[in-house]
């Protein structure tokens, strides 16, 4: 099979992996409406060609908060990254490493942060979730540190977890419950089967063994169903901040008047996003959302966007409508399920490539150089224009 698309990538994927980790990667909550509207509202973006231009010389390379980056991509965390393909953290940190591109660890990831700092040679980023336990939290930032993290990414938009129909459908764990369906979808995945068989990261290595009482599957389910913050407010983002003392990125804003409180509690950088349509289905999708907090926020606060890219013309969209920085969740997850680490590479080049050629045939030579004048936008396409 010849792959020139991150959706072929999700062919692989969907053939390779096994079915619950897969949909738990290619779902949304509820109906999917907000899932889907992130993807098909960068296709009612029209780009303006230009011609004549001189590119030579010209360069994807930037940075988002302050570091240097070979294109504005990261890799956005996401959880259960070690159930698409064994190893899947450590193995996608190191191919945007030597990308030149930010990893970035989930909390609800499979390899613990010492895993992944144990194959790096430069610094990655961590994201956290607010839990109750804020003793586990003080000590998960101080983790972070001790493993020379760069940047923390404080996710705000899972107090409650939405209605993800197709994971309580699958009956989604980590390791996979050995029903009847799942042993038999499994047979059918011989690769993913073998590579799990030569790792014993199969569970939530953040937490298992750093949480008191919390030893297998069972106690794990218990804690994390009790510990995720409904009484979340900025103030706690205040005591985050306290003990962290490098850039604190804020994810999950989605509403101007959000974005300017993050501001005022002192966030580096925000990103807007919807959580990959899994949280509030109805919402606006985070492209259509993106100008209106540029608009609120964009010279106080260093602004980026995940949610639905699938290409580097998407990347491209999102840098002209004021990001400084993307992040692909799906698209290196669909990457590392079919392929490993040259997935997630493969990806990352699918990614580049495009964001490249689309940028020269736009009349750019640099990414800092894109602004609204390369992009047409439908009538009422920002959020409360229509």
């Amino acid at each position: 099979m010849t792959i020139t698309t991150i959706h072929d990538l999700q062919s692989l994927a969907e053939r390779r992996v096994p079915r619950m980790f897969y949909d738990y990667a290619d779902s949304g909550s509820w109906t999917e409406q907000t899932y889907d509207d992130n993807e098909d509202d960068f296709e009612l973006i029209r780009l303006r060609q230009r011609v004549a231009v001189n590119m030579e010389g010209r360069t994807t390379a930037t940075q988002m908060i302050g570091q240097d980056v070979s294109m504005p991509v990261a890799c956005a965390p996401t959880g259960l990254t070690g159930m698409q393909y064994a190893d899947g953290e450590m193995l996608a940190a190191r191919a945007c490493e030597e990308f030149g591109v930010p990893f970035t660890l989930s909390t609800m990831s499979i390899c613990s942060i010492e895993d992944v700092a144990s194959v790096l040679k430069k610094p990655f980023w961590f994201q956290l979730y607010m839990m109750r336990d804020r003793d586990f939290m003080a000590r998960l930032i101080q983790r972070a540190k001790d493993a020379g993290c760069s940047a923390l990414v404080l996710t705000l938009d899972l107090q409650v977890l939405g209605q993800r129909h197709k994971d309580i459908r699958n009956g989604l764990s980590a390791p996979p419950k050995l029903t009847i369906p799942n042993v038999l979808n499994m047979m059918t995945k011989p690769t993913w089967c073998w590579n799990m068989l030569f790792t014993d990261r199969r569970e939530f290595r953040n937490i298992v063994g750093h949480v008191s009482g919390v030893d297998d599957m069972s106690s794990l389910s218990e804690w994390t169903a009790s510990q995720f913050d409904q009484s979340l407010t900025w103030d706690d983002v205040e005591w985050v901040k306290e003990r962290w003392d490098g850039p604190l990125i804020i994810k999950g804003i989605l509403d101007p008047e959000d974005a300017k409180l993050a501001v005022k509690t002192g966030a580096d950088a925000i990103i807007v996003s919807n959580h990959g349509g899994r949280q509030l289905d109805g919402a606006f999708s985070s492209i259509r959302m993106l100008p209106v907090i540029v608009d609120a926020v964009g010279a106080d606060v260093e602004i980026h966007m995940d949610g639905g890219i699938r290409s580097g013309q998407d990347v491209l969209k999102a840098l002209a409508l004021g990001a400084k920085g993307t992040y692909i969740g799906r698209a290196f997850l669909y990457g590392l399920g079919a392929m490993g680490k040259d997935g997630v590479t493969k990806a990352l080049e699918i990614i580049h490539k495009e964001l490249d050629t689309t940028m020269a045939l736009c009349g750019r030579t640099a990414v800092d150089q894109l602004n609204a004048d390369n992009i047409y936008l439908p009538e009422g396409f920002e959020a409360g224009t229509s």
